[in-house]
């Protein structure tokens, strides 16, 4: 496979909304007019790759370098290959569930009204560095399973008469997968842990596949 270039690597939901801060204080300090701002806003938000963000914020103080941040030093960018899934997991008054050696994406939207739903990562291969797990519990469950060696994240869950129990954690490797789950929760609940004895490894620069 030939080496990606910095600006065609694919833009995760996190580069957007890095850019999207920029063009906001670039508002407030009056370097845009509302019009420019929306419209820069829109063009953010359907940008593809880095390369795309970038022309956005290039006339801004803010923007010159975090469009396209340098990586840390020891860190080595992954190269989604595009082959993951991405499921839509809907358990109305009923239950949905993935799990088995699968290929996950870089997107899960998991929605359970009156019922459940589980998300099993256990024996996943992971085609992305970052994995988003986008929840609604409303009076029912999403529990995930995840692979002790990941990096786990948790904080973007909101819960209304409700709430969410993520094992949140740092993988020492720092080239693991990310996974991170946020949602919505009212009169539910989101429970994401780690599974012991569950374990991804990387393969150079792509996928991340179960260990043994």
């Amino acid at each position: 496979m030939r080496p990606v270039a910095e600006a065609d690597i694919r833009a995760s939901d996190a580069d957007r909304d890095r850019v999207a801060d920029i063009l906001r204080d670039a508002l407030a300090e009056g370097r845009l007019t509302t019009e420019e701002h929306s419209e820069r806003l829109d063009g953010v938000y359907a940008a593809k790759t880095v390369g795309e963000l970038e022309p956005y914020v290039r006339d801004l103080p803010a923007g010159r370098t975090a469009s396209a941040p340098a990586p840390s030093p020891g860190v080595h960018h992954w190269v989604p290959d595009g082959s993951g899934e991405n499921p839509n997991l809907i358990g109305i008054l009923g239950g949905a569930e993935r799990k088995g050696r699968w290929r996950v994406g870089s997107k899960i939207n998991a929605v359970a009204i009156l019922g459940g739903v589980v998300i099993d990562l256990t024996e996943a291969t992971f085609t992305s560095p970052e994995l988003v797990i986008n929840c609604t519990a409303i009076m029912g469950g999403v529990e995930i399973k995840v692979p002790e060696n990941v990096t786990l994240h948790g904080g973007g869950v909101v819960g209304i008469m409700g709430g969410s129990d993520v094992k949140a954690y740092e993988a020492p490797d720092p080239n693991a997968p990310v996974i991170k789950v946020q949602g919505f929760a009212f009169w539910g609940g989101v429970e994401a842990k780690p599974r012991r004895g569950k374990r991804v490894k990387k393969k150079g620069l792509g996928p991340a596949e179960l260990d043994g």
